[in-house]
């Protein structure tokens, strides 16, 4: 789909269609939950997109995929627990700058 035609579309359009293409390995049309924890490799760091479930996999790709089309943005991370998202946020800081960022936007599906 072309980023410009997902731009047209209404909410609920987009979160039920972006990041949802038709799965590569199977022609499944509506995105498959992988429960993999970790992805065959052909050498030491040569992968296919995926090392290790911690990392990331096919499934949160395609959530961060989502949700960085319903909020407007270029990316979106999501973690496996709001500890995890919290220390990502209190590590993240280039140096000379402040942690705050007006344009970074916290959710936490825990509540």
């Amino acid at each position: 789909m072309a980023k410009e035609e997902a731009e047209s579309w209404g909410f609920a359009t987009r979160a039920l269609h972006i990041g949802q293409g038709p799965d590569p390995a199977t022609g499944a049309v509506v995105q498959p939950i992988h429960l993999a924890t970790t992805f065959a490799q052909q050498g030491v760091g040569k992968h296919k997109g995926f090392e290790y479930s911690r990392s990331g996999n096919p499934t949160r790709a395609a959530l961060e995929e989502c949700l960085a089309g319903l909020e407007g943005a270029r990316h979106a991370l999501a973690f496996a627990s709001g500890l995890g998202g919290l220390k990502y946020w209190l590590g993240w800081k280039a140096p000379g700058t402040s942690r705050a960022s007006r344009s970074a936007r916290c959710s936490s599906a825990m509540g």
